[in-house]
């Protein structure tokens, strides 16, 4: 047998080592990206999450402006800190809805009352299947959604005040 031929097996190892190394030291990500970013947002209707705000549709979200639809829960601590900067927003012009999931309306009157209402309408997603029709695997998480009805751009995780120049930026772009 030929030294080249030999040499396969060796090589073959290396590259193997070489590459398992390389998807050890990748740090992983729990995040998982919305297949429906550039698609229309699937249809659905959602009753009122609390008594003082209207439940959310999709139709809500078409023949109007841009706005974002924030997927929330009273129970979650991300949700919370992200409250400033949904309510900064707010401040700014923005039209925000939002998804509850899994949550009660006492819960939801609660969080409102102590951190603040940046919503127009809240939708009650008892069972989270128009989360996941949306492509959201957890909250908080925020799409931006153009004035006809399309997912623009998903934000996993809880906006933050360093989100808010990019935000109004897309905002303005799909004026």
């Amino acid at each position: 047998m030929s030294r080249g031929l030999r040499a396969i097996p060796i090589l073959l190892l290396v590259w193997l080592v070489v590459g398992l190394g390389w998807r050890l030291m990748r740090p992983p990500t729990a995040a998982v990206p919305s297949q429906m970013v550039e698609r229309q947002v699937p249809q659905f209707s959602l009753p009122q999450a609390v008594p003082t705000k209207p439940g959310l549709t999709s139709a809500d979200l078409t023949g109007g402006g841009p706005r974002l639809v924030n997927i929330f829960a009273s129970w979650c601590v991300p949700c919370a800190g992200e409250a400033p900067v949904l309510n900064d927003l707010k401040s700014r012009g923005v039209s925000i809805d939002a998804i509850a999931v899994r949550d009660t309306p006492a819960a939801i009157t609660g969080f409102l009352r102590h951190y603040g209402d940046a919503y127009e309408r809240i939708g009650s997603d008892s069972q989270s299947n128009v989360q996941i029709s949306l492509g959201s695997s957890g909250v908080p998480e925020t799409f931006v959604v153009d004035g006809h009805g399309v997912i623009r751009r998903q934000y996993i995780g809880p906006l933050t005040s360093a989100n808010i120049p990019g935000v109004l930026q897309e905002l303005r772009e799909l004026r």
